[in-house]
Order: C-alpha cells, then sequence, then structure tokens
C-alpha cells in the first residue's frame, strides 16, 4: 500500500499538533509535511523532540516547505531543520504575486535563481524542488506559460505537483505529467468542490469527495518513482472529517 503524508498547513487552525498526529497516526497515516511557520522559534532541543515524538507514534517527517527568502539568506538554518528531523526532500512552495515575473525570461531566471538557491540543499543529499499552485499555468503574452520556463531555467529542479493547483489554473493534469514525469518527486492529494459547493472552505473538498479524477490519475501516477503522496486541503471546516475521509479514499484508489 502506497503510503500517504499529510501537509500539516492543512490542520493549522486545528493545533496543538500533538493532537493532530495522534489523529493521523491513528488514522493510518505515515507522513507528515511541514511548512514555514512550524519551524519558527523551534531551536535544536524543541526540533529533536519533535522528531522523537513523531517517531514514537509511527510518523516521519521526510518533506517540509520552506520558503526562498530562508532557502537563499539561511541555508545553514535549513539544513540544520532537516538533518534534525531526518528530512530527505525541500520544496519552495509559493511567491508572493508582486514578485512573480511578467516575462519568459523572467521566469527562466527564476527557474535559475531556485536552481542556485537548492544548491546547499542538494549539496547535502536532499531533493530539492518546486510545489505549484496555479498561477504556473496562467498564459503569458506569448501563449506559453512560466511552468515551462521555470523548469527550463532549473534543470535539476524536482516537482512537487499539486494536481489540483494544475487544474484550477486551467491545465491538464495528465500533460504535465506526462512532460515532467521524471521530475516529479512529490504529489500533493487534494480535490476540488463541485462548483457552488463548499464555499466556506474556499471551494476545496476531502479527496474523493469532489471533481478531481483521482482514481485515474493514481493509475498514470503509480508507474513513476515518486516518493511522497501528502493530503492537503487548505482551508478545512472539519480536520477529523478530512483526515478520515481523504485516507480512506486515497486508500481506494
Amino acid at each position: 500500500m502506497t503510503k500517504l503524508g499529510f501537509q500539516l498547513y492543512s490542520a493549522r487552525n486545528y493545533q496543538p499538533f500533538s493532537t493532530i498526529f495522534k489523529k493521523l497516526a491513528a488514522a493510518g497515516y505515515a507522513e507528515v509535511e511541514g511548512y514555514g511557520a512550524l519551524y519558527d522559534d523551534l531551536d535544536q532541543a524543541a526540533l529533536d523532540r519533535l522528531s522523537s515524538d513523531l517517531a514514537a507514534i509511527g510518523l516521519a517527517m521526510p518533506t517540509g516547505h520552506f520558503s526562498l527568502n530562508m532557502l537563499e539568506n539561511e541555508p545553514e538554518r535549513v539544513l540544520e531543520i532537516t538533518s534534525a528531523l531526518k528530512m530527505d526532500s525541500v520544496f519552495c512552495p509559493f511567491l508572493m504575486p508582486d514578485d512573480r515575473p511578467k516575462t519568459t525570461e523572467g521566469w527562466r531566471d527564476f527557474g535559475a535563481r531556485l536552481e542556485k538557491a537548492g544548491a546547499p540543499m542538494r549539496d547535502a543529499g536532499l531533493v530539492f524542488g518546486w510545489h505549484n499552485h496555479d498561477f504556473e499555468f496562467a498564459a503569458l503574452e506569448d501563449g506559453s506559460v512560466p511552468m515551462t520556463h521555470l523548469m527550463e531555467g532549473g534543470p535539476t529542479l524536482a516537482w512537487e505537483a499539486d494536481i489540483a493547483w494544475i487544474i484550477r489554473g486551467g491545465a491538464d493534469p495528465r500533460h504535465w505529467i506526462e512532460t515532467y514525469s521524471d521530475r516529479i518527486s512529490a504529489v500533493h492529494v487534494k480535490d476540488i468542490a463541485e462548483p457552488g459547493e463548499n464555499e466556506d472552505e474556499d471551494g476545496w473538498a476531502d479527496v474523493g469527495h469532489g471533481t478531481v479524477d483521482w482514481k485515474g490519475l493514481m493509475g498514470v501516477l503509480k508507474p513513476l518513482p515518486i516518493r511522497h503522496y501528502i493530503v492537503e486541503h487548505d482551508n478545512p471546516n472539519d480536520i477529523d472529517r478530512l483526515i478520515e475521509r481523504s485516507i480512506a479514499s486515497f486508500q481506494s484508489f
């Protein structure tokens, strides 16, 4: 059975995480994914304690999201965190709207910037890559899309593919999975509600309870050497429901 992880950003409004960890382990999840705010103010002792607490209940944190600012300006701190938590993969997750390039050259340069920022991670033996949202698939003036140029500018970047955001960006996930099949290291497993539904959850749905063809997509993804599958929901209004229904659906794909 394919291991399943859980992006802790999904539970940011339901802390303490110690309680969330227990719920995830009881439901059958094997991994969790960290995000920026989780690492704030964690000294070495706290990091070691977090790692041991996760291990004690049967969870690991092999992947983490780190801001571009932290990756560029505090690489030593990133590596301290990845080492303490025994991570194998680091992903840069976002770019603020005002910082997004407007041209093909700009996106290619951004890919090169990521490539440079990831060098210390790769030198430490970690997978390093980009986690997409929808804006990477919005057409530029010449009709091309940023994702193409970002990945060209960063030729060794891995990709944590957020399938639902690809769809929200108006793109065909199967096309992009095929295009970068050798660079997909992790996949965010999330779902999109029917139009007009779940508006209080920003239109997202529990995995398997929305419009994304996960059963079909898993048939495409499973043959690929993907290390991690990670459930995410950006704004759930019931964390227990999300945890329990998503893993039940995933295990049926």
